[in-house]
């Protein structure tokens, strides 16, 4: 770990940069909506707009990994949110400030995320999963570093200012920061034997069911889940204690992970979190807003999230070799980022026309399904000898 500080370190700085940087419109919305003359919703549709066009772009991303190498497409992605956020700043009207949010998120495809494990991957080789999980923990930072120094900007220069400077970094400084300081990696020359091809077509679409199914319940909940917690006995005081404690359970979920080390692989955090998550869901289900029912719901489905939010990540390397393993990541982004945008939407409506009780039924259900598939592709892992 210690000879990998170096590229971990920077890695971790140019994705907190790119996440807080386009993480401004949960500060920032307001202001824009007062400018606009429209709604929040309105406003709040340029994040949907970003994450579709991250889910549409990434498979061409990952043929771009394979060609021009991880490192050069970063850099290149970097430079694409620049320009996005730059034409952020000037847009006269909601339809190219919508626009914009669109060229930020084929930036994003490019840098952000996927991108920073394919690296790691080709990077780290032996130490990827590790690494992996260690990027996840420090990145997940990005909006208690970001939010705060995106309001104290707002008030000094406004929002369209704040979408300048933030241009302007990530141009001048993350744009040439990840292309010069960033070692050279080899890993986009390697093949994958033809006998490795033919096996990964159906473990391609049982690990893309799994996490969709699973991230469907866990990102729908994290945009909804005060809502949610309401609607079953809780008051908004409650709620938000409630909400806010399960963002630290889920970093003590992926603090797990990180300290299995090589104990375990990606699969079996995959399995045991995926049993978790709907165990979590039952216990809100059954109890609601009871002290035995809540503390349940952040042990199982707070720490269970938090965990698989690693697998998701660490699963594909336990079937693809490390040549394949930055287009399947990307193609793997494709659902979980349409998955980012419709999730909460859909939810809402559930939740008002089902009531709560029964979504969470629903949600049960569909973290069940995604643990039976974890159980499948278990009896399917990569054995010695073995082509993957």
């Amino acid at each position: 770990m210690p000879r990998h500080l170096p590229v971990l370190f920077i890695l971790a700085l140019t994705q907190i940069a790119g996440w807080g940087m386009v993480g401004l419109l949960p500060v920032m919305a307001p202001r824009v909506a007062a400018t606009f003359g429209c709604s929040l919703p309105s406003v709040f549709l340029g994040t949907s707009v970003m994450y579709v066009t991250m889910g549409l772009a990434a498979p061409w991303a990952g043929r771009a990994f394979r060609r021009f190498g991880t490192r050069e497409v970063m850099a290149a992605g970097a430079g694409t949110i620049g320009l996005g956020l730059a034409l952020l700043a000037v847009s006269p009207g909601i339809a190219l400030f919508w626009g914009a949010w669109a060229l930020t998120g084929v930036g994003g495809a490019l840098f952000l995320t996927t991108s920073a494990y394919a690296y790691v991957a080709d990077y780290a080789e032996d130490r990827a999963r590790t690494l992996i999980g260690t990027l996840m923990l420090v990145t997940g930072l990005a909006g208690s570093v970001f939010w705060p120094i995106t309001g104290f900007l707002g008030g000094l220069v406004g929002w369209r200012g704040v979408a300048l400077i933030y241009a302007a970094i990530m141009v001048l400084a993350i744009c040439p920061m990840t292309r010069l300081c960033l070692p050279e990696t080899k890993g986009s020359t390697e093949t994958v034997p033809p006998e490795g091809r033919r096996r990964t077509g159906r473990v391609f679409v049982l690990l893309v069911a799994a996490i969709a199914l699973n991230s469907f319940v866990t990102f729908g909940i994290e945009a909804v889940g005060i809502q949610l917690l309401q609607a079953m006995g809780m008051d908004l005081a409650g709620a938000v204690a409630i909400a806010s404690l399960l963002g630290v359970a889920k970093v003590g979920g992926r603090l797990i992970d990180l300290l299995g080390g090589r104990r375990w692989d990606g699969l079996s955090t995959a399995i045991v979190s995926g049993a978790m998550i709907p165990l979590g869901l039952v216990a809100i289900w059954i109890g609601g807003a009871g002290t035995l029912s809540v503390a349940g719901y952040l042990a199982l489905f707070g720490v269970g999230s938090g965990a698989f939010a690693v697998a998701r990540a660490t699963m594909p390397l336990v079937f693809f070799r490390k040549a394949d393993y930055a287009a399947a990541m990307a193609t793997i982004a494709l659902p979980m980022n349409l998955i980012n945008a419709l999730a909460p939407p859909i939810l809402a409506e559930l939740m008002a026309r089902i009531g709560a009780p029964v979504t969470f039924a629903l949600l049960g259900g569909l973290s069940v399904a995604a643990f039976a598939i974890l159980l499948l592709l278990n009896g399917m892992r990569v054995r010695p000898g073995l082509a993957p």
